[in-house]
């Protein structure tokens, strides 16, 4: 025989302090709310206006160079140490939190081309217009002490990047040509040059530690395997890429910032053809970086702005710029997926939210549950067109704004002139070409 028993649990209903809400008993049957998907396109429509009311990006500027700034580095073990290398040959070491500059130095006469910190955090290397390749301690030298590098490299011609392998005492530069070298000895263990001019930018794989990626003056992007004497392949497009960037969560996939105002990401598996096209800069795109989570990456362009894009989107979800804000050269995501930096022409790093409408700072638990319901809430309704049309609206600058529209009718008018052509000349002489396949020249195996 069965006997039923009333049992309640006093946490469901007892208030855990006297300045708590008071709990209300919920049943979720959907027969009993009728008007549930209403009220919640209501409450989704709302949390997308108080995104854009919130979506206040910019957080600081740093100040201290006295010539343009031209690259960054961040520190693997410290998220509040980052590095930059300006024009005029001048290197500082940067206290995030603090947001004040902790070390400076003149490291190489000219321009510092590229800097890149150990995989150990001990260490750092630049490389500059005066030929040189040179090592520096990261902590700052103590009282009388002489700012000396560790170590210090002539080459035979200027270095233009610099990266360092993940895992091992091995750093790779290019110039002239791409060279990799041991960090015990004065002379590269491998050079690899494809009948290529120069090269503007090479990067190593930070999954697959053995693959090396370079983008070179003859439009190309080539790919090296460490362990082999000559490069694996080589993408020619039509324009040239100024820098590139792997994917930190998929090996074989990396995306490079094109002089075309595109940027295309590529399988390096197989490279007839991007797999996404990203658009929307207005004028060359200069440097790219990716999140650490490897979804999305943030691009910066010469004409002013820096843009997010989601990896398999053709458009950006956000963009970003100030009225003082010059041409953007350098870009970096940082470790904890937080914030982003931008060094620009005039002399300044920028810090702003990755997330423009994030609230910094610790959350209750109360608001960290509502921050996700209302997450949750714009995903489902993401498409509907009021929060569609809310969700992408964005100010932009009048000059950007209309060279955007002329960009689109310039667009629409090749697309217009093609299909007049197709149509007018015989089945199958002009072959429909894809958007992805346009910019591909050729594959050299």
């Amino acid at each position: 025989m069965k006997v039923k028993v009333l049992s309640r649990n006093p946490d469901d209903y007892v208030r855990e302090t006297k300045l708590d809400i008071q709990r209300v008993p919920r049943n979720y049957d959907p027969s009993l709310h009728p008007f549930e998907v209403p009220r919640e396109y209501t409450r989704a429509l709302n949390a997308t206006k108080l995104e854009r009311v919130f979506a206040k990006p910019f957080l600081a500027s740093l100040d201290g160079h006295r010539d343009g700034v031209n690259c960054m580095a961040k520190h693997p073990k410290s998220l509040s140490t980052m590095l930059s290398g300006s024009c005029d040959g001048e290197l500082k070491v940067w206290n995030l939190t603090k947001r004040e500059c902790v070390r400076t130095l003149q490291a190489h006469e000219g321009f510092v081309r590229g800097m890149v910190v150990r995989f150990c955090g001990t260490s750092f290397f630049t490389v500059g217009d005066d030929k040189t390749i040179k090592q520096w301690k990261m902590e700052t030298p103590g009282y009388g002490e002489e700012e000396e590098p560790l170590n210090t490299i002539l080459g035979k011609s200027v270095f233009t990047c610099i990266d360092h392998h993940q895992k091992e005492g091995v750093f790779v530069t290019c110039g002239q040509q791409v060279d990799i070298w041991d960090e015990q000895r004065s002379s590269p263990i491998r050079s690899f040059s494809w009948g290529v001019d120069s090269f503007s930018c090479v990067r190593f794989n930070p999954v697959e530690t053995e693959l090396l990626a370079s983008c070179a003056s003859d439009r190309s992007i080539v790919l090296y395997d460490m362990r082999e004497a000559t490069p694996l392949k080589k993408v020619i497009m039509n324009m040239r890429s100024n820098t590139l960037c792997w994917n930190p969560m998929e090996a074989y996939n990396f995306t490079c910032s094109n002089e075309d105002y595109n940027l295309y990401t590529y399988d390096m598996r197989y490279l007839d053809k991007p797999f996404t096209v990203h658009m929307d800069h207005v004028s060359a795109v200069l440097d790219v970086d990716y999140s650490p989570t490897g979804k999305e990456f943030v691009s910066a362009s010469f004409d002013k702005t820096i843009r997010i894009f989601p990896k398999d989107s053709g458009h950006s979800r956000e963009v970003y710029h100030t009225k003082r804000m010059q041409h953007v050269i350098s870009i970096k995501w940082s470790s904890d997926n937080k914030y982003i930096l931008s060094a620009s022409d005039e002399m300044n790093i920028r810090l702003w939210k990755a997330n423009a409408a994030e609230k910094l700072g610790l959350l209750a638990p109360r608001e960290k549950s509502a921050v996700n319901y209302s997450q949750k809430l714009k995903e489902k309704f993401q498409h509907h067109p009021q929060i569609r049309r809310i969700s992408r609206h964005r100010h932009l600058p009048k000059s950007i704004y209309s060279q955007s529209k002329e960009l689109r009718v310039m667009k629409e008018a090749r697309r217009r002139k093609e299909r007049n052509v197709r149509k007018h000349s015989k089945p199958g002489s002009m072959p429909v070409v894809t958007e992805k396949e346009k910019h591909v020249v050729t594959v050299v195996k």
